[in-house]
């Protein structure tokens, strides 16, 4: 009988996993994501609509700001219940609809990908499993080749998410400064998996504390999200996440001296805002966890985290979760925890 992983190895090595994922989805799956690419532009659809749960959401929402500003088309976040409970028939015809599910088997997603193509969409999945349902659902599928995701906290799937998203609107848009930017990518995640000394340092404060916020703005909104979530499944912390413009709007009252805080800034027309928030937290004195590659950043943070800059501001969410996945897995084990058995979770949540 093989030996039961240590706690949270399922976890820590997925995570590590992550370069070669990129690699292998650039080499296996770029000439589905081109056909596809040269569909979405003869059909040039008025809007385009993503369907998720979870951590596939936060991948959707990162998607939905590549696909305005890159492509200009309006694009909405669906509500699944919408078709599931309340059995709405809703005029799709003519606009596309992605499904994303690591597992293709969340059948609130299935059931509206289905609502969606008998209405008219051209339909999308993205998923690791070109045999689940989401996938015969669909019209057109995109695979993320990541391998079987074992750990409940899902980590390689969500960045290979991300790098379908960008793929496809890069290729839709033809833009060939962004698609030669994928191929830094793998290099660029090698290199955040090098930030464990900073990243167990922020653990070190984050075990002590019961709640934080996770905060950015742009495209890096997802990956605040997806961090507090991380936080959530695998460490049992109250994290919370906000746009930065957000938490100016009321939220910052909560933040005094010693609040956790972590500030999601790489360089990018986000960047201004994001240091004059960065400079009113510390005036109320909290302690922050800075990831940047902007020195003047990091010189201010209770705790830096200096990554790589990212050649394309699009890209950088691919870099920036990994070292708040690896903040989740250790704040995890600081606090006697472990993250491949997180309470109350299992890997494919069944919804309608």
């Amino acid at each position: 009988m093989a030996p039961r992983p240590r706690p949270g190895q399922l976890m820590l090595d997925e995570i590590r996993e992550q370069p070669l994922v990129l690699e292998r989805l650039w080499r296996e799956e770029g000439a589905a994501v081109s056909a596809l690419a040269r569909r979405l532009r003869a059909r040039r659809p008025p809007a385009v609509v993503l369907a998720a749960r979870g951590t596939s959401d936060n991948a959707a929402l990162y998607g939905r700001y590549l696909i305005e500003t890159r492509l200009g088309i309006p694009v909405s976040l669906a509500a699944p219940s919408v078709v599931t409970l309340y059995g709405a028939r809703v005029r799709w015809r003519g606009m596309v609809a992605i499904g994303l599910s690591q597992s293709g088997r969340s059948p609130d997603i299935v059931r509206f990908i289905e609502a969606t193509r008998d209405a008219g969409a051209l339909t999308v999945a993205i998923t690791n499993s070109p045999r689940a349902p989401l996938a015969r659902a669909a019209d057109e599928v995109l695979v993320l080749h990541a391998g079987q995701e074992r750990s409940v906290a899902a980590t390689k799937t969500y960045t290979a998410q991300l790098t379908m998203l960008s793929l496809l609107v890069a290729h839709t848009a033809e833009d060939r400064r962004l698609i030669r930017a994928h191929e830094a990518l793998p290099d660029a995640v090698a290199s955040a998996l090098e930030t464990v000394p900073a990243v167990t340092d922020a653990a070190a404060h984050l075990s002590q504390a019961s709640e934080c916020l996770v905060t950015s703005r742009g495209y890096n909104f997802a990956t605040a999200l997806e961090a507090a979530l991380k936080l959530k499944e695998s460490s049992r912390m109250v994290a919370e996440a906000l746009s930065s413009a957000d938490l100016l709007h009321g939220p910052i009252a909560v933040v005094e001296r010693d609040f956790p805080i972590i500030v999601v800034a790489p360089r990018g027309r986000a960047l201004g805002h994001l240091s004059g928030v960065l400079r009113r937290l510390l005036r109320r004195r909290a302690r922050t966890v800075v990831l940047s590659s902007v020195p003047r950043l990091l010189a201010s943070a209770a705790v830096p985290v200096r990554l790589p800059d990212v050649q394309e501001e699009a890209l950088s969410p691919h870099v920036y979760i990994v070292p708040l996945q690896l903040l989740a897995y250790h704040t995890a084990r600081l606090r006697g925890l472990d993250p491949d058995r997180p309470q109350g979770l299992r890997k494919v949540t069944y919804v309608l």
